[in-house]
């Protein structure tokens, strides 16, 4: 009896490490089933300089390509993408980071969309992000990554809604005037706030009844817990990973990530290799396919499948995935999941469905609140 239960425990064991067989086109039927939404891209920071979207270019720099073009959005299967309206810390400290705002939203709407309307679309909500799918276009989705973007201004926040923002990083590297950054948390010369300010807690109000998404990748912990704990509609982090795996400020504790599935925010896996493997001090950075896969199934353990999403952070990071390069690649990551045993539902959550749900939530607060005035 001992026997046969240590023999059933071993194929049990053998099976689960054996790769699921996955035909070539069963990674077409279920990439090309799903509604892929990529919650964080970079490529602005070049489009506004004038480099093409339509065509592939190089980083000014001259080191490698670019992540992110047309023609790889559509061998890729991208079907909305949040278009990061980037906006780094030296326009904080010129005073200029409203200005730097409205030219950022302004390349999306004119170099992007404009440009190209063949081949993107406009996208505010939920339900205009399914109709540019249905219409066979790319949703154009814009977030601001830098809550000094609106420089301690709520009529600046309500402006850039009305632009079109649909989410605000509360910080990028740097501590604002109302919100901490994992950045220089550690910085003694930095003056924090232990979180959120009652100031910051009134914007995060104020992007409940708006319908903006408010997203804490780039803060401090507490200054996720606390807006966790203000904010009436889910939140999510646009771009980041597991901390467990890779122990880098940047990224969630479990308690954190599962914290935020229980009030029905997504965090949306980052690809930088940097926050999917911790390099040895001198060495190159360097991950894989498989560390996105794990960082994916680490999070779907702690929070549940409704919870985990994509936010590439392409043309924002240096260095991305072996099998992930660029946003041509993403069929690869199909066919790693449905490899690693997820069903192809599971996998239309993961790749857009989670984050439509959380943009249906934030909607409905949004409704709600103005329904109670």
């Amino acid at each position: 009896m001992r026997l046969t239960a240590l023999l059933l425990a071993f194929t049990l064991v053998a099976s689960a490490q054996q790769k699921r067989v996955v035909t070539d086109q069963m990674v077409r039927d279920v990439h090309r089933s799903a509604l892929l939404i990529d919650a964080h891209n970079d490529v602005t920071t070049y489009t506004v300089d004038g480099q093409d979207i339509a065509k592939p270019g190089m980083i000014p720099e001259g080191t490698r390509s670019t992540h992110t073009d047309i023609p790889r959005l559509r061998a890729g299967g991208v079907g909305g993408v949040f278009f990061a309206i980037y906006v780094a810390a030296n326009y904080a400290k010129d005073k200029t980071a409203a200005h730097r705002t409205l030219d950022m939203i302004d390349t999306v709407r004119t170099d992007i969309i404009a440009k190209y309307p063949d081949t993107f679309t406009f996208a505010t909500s939920a339900g205009e992000v399914e109709a540019a799918h249905k219409s066979g276009k790319i949703a154009a989705l814009m977030g601001i990554e830098g809550g000094h973007a609106i420089e301690d201004s709520v009529r600046l926040l309500r402006d850039f809604y009305a632009l079109g923002i649909r989410y605000m990083t509360l910080t990028h590297t740097n501590t604002n005037g109302w919100a901490d950054s994992s950045g220089d948390i550690t910085d003694p010369k930095v003056k924090h706030h232990n979180g959120l300010t009652e100031q910051g807690k009134g914007f995060i109000r104020e992007m409940n009844r708006l319908g903006m998404i408010v997203d804490i990748s780039h803060t401090a912990d507490k200054t996720f817990w606390d807006a966790l704990e203000t904010s009436k509609a889910p939140i999510f982090a646009s771009h980041s990973s597991c901390k467990a795996l890779a122990d880098v400020p940047r990224n969630m504790t479990d308690d954190m990530i599962t914290a935020l599935g229980k009030k029905g925010g997504v965090i949306q896996i980052n690809f930088n290799c940097g926050f999917l493997k911790v390099t040895p001090t001198g060495g190159k950075p360097s991950a894989t396919l498989a560390d996105v896969v794990a960082h994916i199934d680490h999070a779907v353990q702690l929070a549940g499948i409704d919870s985990v999403g994509i936010g590439s952070d392409y043309d924002g990071v240096m260095c991305t995935p072996a099998g992930l390069e660029d946003v041509s690649k993403f069929p690869n990551l199909t066919r790693a999941l449905l490899e690693k045993g997820y069903s192809a539902e599971a996998v239309r959550k993961i790749y857009g469905g989670n984050t439509l749900r959380l943009m249906r939530a934030v909607e409905k607060v949004r409704d709600e609140m103005k329904a109670a005035h």
